[in-house]
């Protein structure tokens, strides 16, 4: 990625140079740069919020209750895992965290999730199924409430920040429902090939 972010900049230079547009290059270069530091802020103050909520949850006993309520649907979308592992655990809180639309906060969730599924799966080269799964789930996720987006669209003057929560629930439900059954169709296709 970084090597593809070099060439975008010496690319942008190169055009620049060549459309006699280096002032213009040089006046975004300086304005987005700020906007970029007061964008991640702004973010920031967000995902701390959430996190701080997601923290709350947690030890007043809610994501306890919340992952017996997601404990068939995991169990449906990871039948191989134990419920009292630490593995299902991380999937459970990572998925509550997108279902609560945290985005960024719910990654080093998934991230841990993802060093469990490793461990327990002895996985070294190659994504698992359950992986795999997880990916799908932490991609695709179910929003109810996309605090990442509306915190953005606020940002940028929306006066009504929120008005897509409807259209949100409506394609990540649609996404997820047909990742998943990808995953599942495909996944049994492969293990039929073996």
């Amino acid at each position: 990625m970084r090597y593809l972010i070099f060439i975008l900049i010496i690319f942008s230079y190169i055009l620049g140079v060549f459309n006699d547009k280096m002032s213009n290059l040089s006046l975004a270069i300086i304005t987005e740069c700020s906007e970029a530091v007061s964008l991640s802020i702004t973010l920031c103050g967000s995902i701390c919020l959430w996190s701080g909520f997601m923290n709350i949850a947690e030890k007043s006993g809610i994501v306890k209750l919340l992952s017996k309520v997601f404990s068939p649907l995991m169990r449906l979308l990871f039948p191989n895992i134990s419920r009292s592992s630490k593995a299902m655990g991380y999937i459970t809180l990572n998925f509550i965290s997108n279902l609560l639309g945290l985005g960024n906060a719910s990654t080093p969730l998934g991230i841990k999730a993802m060093e469990e599924l490793k461990k327990a799966e002895g996985v070294t080269d190659s994504a698992s199924d359950n992986m795999i799964m997880l990916t799908v789930l932490n991609t695709a996720a179910l929003q109810l409430f996309p605090a990442t987006i509306i915190t953005l669209r606020a940002e940028y003057g929306s006066i009504t920040p929120s008005d897509i929560i409807p259209a949100v629930w409506i394609v990540s439900l649609i996404t997820l429902t047909l990742t998943v059954l990808a995953v599942k169709f495909l996944s049994r296709f492969s293990g039929a090939k073996k």
